[in-house]
């Protein structure tokens, strides 16, 4: 199935009911007075994640979708039956937004959580709601009220622990096979990665986490140039980057560092807030070299472009060094839990659990 991870639909709550004009009319009674009932309320819209679902394609088939309306009131001042509720479902790790008013409706990160996005209309009130000590026989109701309406951006942002940035052919696809049983394509030409895979790698009898890999990205992403900008908001909820670099023995330093600096450029254009994520150099495809110089050329590069991170020489092909990466990102992430859970202890909150299982939700 195709990926897609955006997709626009129109949604709208049922209407309410009307209110209803009635007499009560029984033998022996006179004047019985009105009993004319209130309309039942529409039927509101309601996303809900839903584990097994990875892309908005069924969206591209079914953009509008409708909840029931109220039924009218009735005689005897008996009410209409509500409408039934509208329950879309939708990936985990959705983000849903008013493409009118551009407001940020929620994000559906848990499996089972429910956004209500469209709300039912109230039903209308029967006559018996308007009699009083001098009108004792009202004539009057009101209709039901119509039921939102909304268009609404689903957009989705896979929900990873750790995820791989780089150029096209930087070895990203091939270091995802070598830490985890993920299978992306690789090939001899940019651009094999077309679409988001997640990977979960394992590094102890309890212990993993989830990594995403996303298609290369070129000078002028953040523009719209090549395919990468598509996909940088799947990094947006990681909390590690791994940024991927081929620096293999025929690619002059300074062609590293000029392709080392774009990346980061263009991190830094796309969002502030995933350029400020901890982000690690990987220096990918060492295994061209002899095992004497490889230590000298990690160091090298690292020097010319000035980084102050971890850095890490490794082969993803040869599957060299990855062992130590793979141990080192769960000891980070492992640390990471422990300071927000210490921190929501001290602010007297609930401790949030930041681990993810192995389809890459939160528990």
């Amino acid at each position: 199935m195709k990926f897609v991870d955006e997709a626009d639909i129109v949604i709208e709550a049922g209407r309410g009911g009307n209110g209803t004009v009635s007499f009560r009319r029984e033998k022996f009674i006179p004047r019985g007075g009105p009993d004319g009932g209130d309309g039942g309320h529409g039927g509101s819209v309601y996303l809900v994640a839903k584990e097994g679902l990875n892309t908005l394609a069924d969206f591209r088939v079914q953009r509008r979708f409708k909840a029931a309306n109220g039924e009218p009131g009735g005689g005897r001042n008996m009410t209409g039956a509500s409408g039934a509720d509208l329950y879309i479902p939708v990936p985990v790790g959705t983000e849903v937004q008013d493409l009118d008013t551009g407001e940020t409706l929620g994000d559906l990160l848990n499996p089972g959580d429910v956004l209500l996005v469209a709300r039912g209309g109230r039903g209308g009130r029967g006559n018996t709601a308007f009699k009083s000590s001098v009108n004792r026989a009202p004539r009057r109701f009101t209709r039901g009220e119509p039921g939102e309406e909304r268009r609404l951006l689903l957009a989705l942002k896979v929900l990873a622990d750790v995820g791989l940035l780089g150029a096209p052919n930087a070895g990203k696809s091939t270091l995802t096979r070598a830490m985890s049983a993920a299978r992306p394509k690789v090939a001899d030409y940019p651009f094999t990665t077309l679409h988001p895979h997640l990977g979960v790698v394992r590094v102890g009898v309890e212990q993993s986490f989830v990594m995403a890999d996303i298609p290369g990205l070129i000078e002028g992403a953040a523009e719209g140039a090549g395919l990468g900008i598509r996909f940088l908001k799947h990094l947006e909820r990681t909390r590690l980057l791994l940024h991927v670099v081929d620096a293999s023995p025929d690619r002059p330093i300074d062609e590293v560092v000029a392709e080392i600096e774009a990346i980061a450029a263009e991190l830094g254009r796309y969002s502030p807030e995933l350029e400020a994520l901890p982000r690690w150099l990987v220096l990918n495809k060492l295994d061209l070299l002899p095992a004497d110089e490889r230590q000298a050329r990690v160091e090298s590069i690292a020097a010319a472009c000035g980084w102050e991170g971890p850095v890490y020489g490794i082969s993803a092909l040869a599957k060299e060094g990855v062992d130590v990466l793979a141990k080192d990102c769960m000891r980070f992430l492992e640390t990471l839990r422990r300071e927000r859970a210490e921190q929501a202890s001290a602010a007297g909150e609930p401790p949030a659990d930041t681990a993810r299982d192995e389809s890459g939700h939160r528990p």
